[in-house]
């Protein structure tokens, strides 16, 4: 059997310099991963384009993050031919209903507000009829402590469990500010043993349903991002001790 292709489809940077850029795929492919998307926040005036350094592949993505779900269908077209992964900040159920019954929406992200879950049966039934895929977040896991890592593991919990029943596709993302939020694989597998995933699922949530997102499009190699050209691979050291993204 081979061996599955492992993807974070939520890498921010804070820094759009190509360099920084390059650095960031050899951290990712030393880690293990086949590809990453580099997550652009809404009204950027930069967004990242496919390409592929060496044997990794580097998507682009959007993050919207809406106060009023009327808005989403009008902010999904603005970037639908732009990016390859539409990745919707959750917030209220009204948001949240609105990204799982869009079939333009990759992914649903962070579903829970201080107060609610965000997550319920209605809407993973939506979100696999549309095949939306659900993020657990395990930034959550790796930064938050004490009472608020506690509420976070258990929305896991919950939310896991709508998964299996439903059906609904997911993904396993570390939401990256810095190379030093990356996780490999294998400690990503273990996080989610934190809230009852069975490594066989993280496994899919890693490899499967992810790189059904990242095949959905059609990508442009060779061009990185609007106003910047392609790296030559060996023009940069791997040498990443002290980097921040």
């Amino acid at each position: 059997m081979a061996e599955p292709l492992f993807y974070d489809l939520s890498i921010h940077l804070k820094s759009e310099d190509p360099v920084v850029l390059k650095k960031l795929s050899n951290l990712a492919q030393h880690l293990g991963y086949s590809g990453i998307a580099i997550n652009s926040v809404d009204n950027s005036s930069k967004l990242v384009r496919s390409m592929e350094i060496d044997t990794i592949n580097l998507l682009s993505s959007v993050e919207l993050k809406i106060s009023n779900a009327s808005k989403l269908h009008g902010q999904i077209g603005k970037y639908l031919n732009k990016v390859d992964v539409i990745t919707v900040v959750g917030g209220n159920e009204s948001i949240n209903r609105a990204a799982v019954e869009n079939p333009n929406v990759d992914v649903l992200t962070r579903l829970a507000t201080p107060k609610d879950n965000g997550f319920n049966h209605v809407l993973a039934k939506e979100a696999a009829d549309h095949n939306v895929a659900i993020s657990f977040d395990l930034g959550d896991i790796i930064h938050l402590r004490g009472g608020r890592r506690v509420h976070s593991l258990m929305n896991f919990r919950k939310n896991l469990l709508l998964v299996r029943k439903y059906d609904v596709p997911f993904i396993l993302t570390s939401n990256a500010v810095s190379i030093f939020d990356m996780r490999a694989p294998r400690e990503m597998i273990a996080l989610a043993a934190l809230f009852g995933m069975t490594r066989e699922e993280a496994i899919s949530g890693l490899s499967e349903t992810p790189g059904a997102i990242a095949l959905k499009k059609n990508h442009s190699p060779g061009y990185i991002m609007e106003g910047v050209l392609e790296l030559d691979s060996s023009s940069v050291s791997d040498d990443l001790r002290g980097e921040h993204v």
